[in-house]
């Protein structure tokens, strides 16, 4: 939200800026480009409680072939009850100085239908309305396109089963060829999904996208420990301001002045 912010006031302030030299004028913002990592899924699955550290690192390979390596390490955690824990870092240089702070949390309770969202540095958290998803995710079961096809359905192969931190999981590979046109692209681009499904979490331990325009992108869970975690994890911390979205105050349009 502070970027938000100072993005528009520096909008606001561009005309007054306009009005010095044209030697001096600060160029326009652009567009530009944001790309987000979508992590490990963890569904309101009750009577499966846990915790553990999710470890995400991101590499990707630029045309003079640099190689840029983000990583990442975090706590999650669910209850019997469903209620799950996320803590969100900042992605930062493999083996460099920069801290991996965290730059917010995330609890949501499927018992009161409730996810608040807090920011540490801001002490403050918000609360909002949200439906509780109780399924679990499977394991696809897809089938092969037919050869020659142009569709850009993903080819499923089944990997077998493997054990992770104890937990057993079942691995499923995910091709998918977009042909040349599909998307903009003058050659066709190949991207893959490898995933290692564990049946009595309802959730993926690992999880690997390798796509050309993305670079390759792997999350794992590690330091799984299966039982009850601290219940102190499932609440706003202590002396956090609660913003309450539920019930928005309403507002009126204004009206036009003569």
């Amino acid at each position: 939200m502070k970027h938000n912010s100072l993005w528009i006031i520096g909008l606001l302030l561009a005309p007054a800026s306009f009005a010095q030299s044209p030697q001096t004028r600060p160029a326009l913002p652009d567009g530009g480009v944001r790309e987000r990592l979508v992590s490990i899924f963890i569904p309101n699955i009750a009577n499966a409680a846990f915790s553990a550290t999710v470890n995400t690192e991101w590499v990707r390979v630029l045309p003079d072939n640099t190689r840029i390596t983000l990583v990442n390490h975090r706590l999650i955690a669910r209850d019997a009850a469903g209620r799950v824990f996320q803590e969100r870092r900042l992605l930062v240089p493999q083996q460099g100085h920069q801290e991996s702070f965290v730059t917010q949390t995330e609890i949501k309770d499927p018992v009161l239908k409730l996810q608040y969202i807090c920011i540490p540095s801001e002490k403050t958290c918000q609360v909002e309305i949200r439906e509780p998803m109780l399924t679990a995710v499977q394991p696809p079961t897809g089938t092969r396109p037919p050869h020659g096809s142009t569709s850009t359905e993903p080819q499923v192969e089944a990997l077998g089963t493997r054990t992770i931190g104890g937990v057993e999981t079942i691995g499923t590979r995910e091709t998918v060829v977009i042909p040349a046109g599909e998307i903009g692209n003058d050659s066709t681009i190949n991207t893959s999904r490898e995933f290692w499904f564990s049946p009595r979490l309802g959730l993926n331990l690992i999880s690997v996208r390798d796509d050309p325009r993305f670079g390759t992108q792997r999350f794992e869970v590690s330091d799984i420990v299966l039982g009850e975690p601290d219940a102190a994890l499932f609440a706003p911390p202590e002396g956090s301001r609660i913003i309450d979205l539920r019930n928005p105050p309403e507002s009126k349009a204004p009206q036009p002045q003569n």
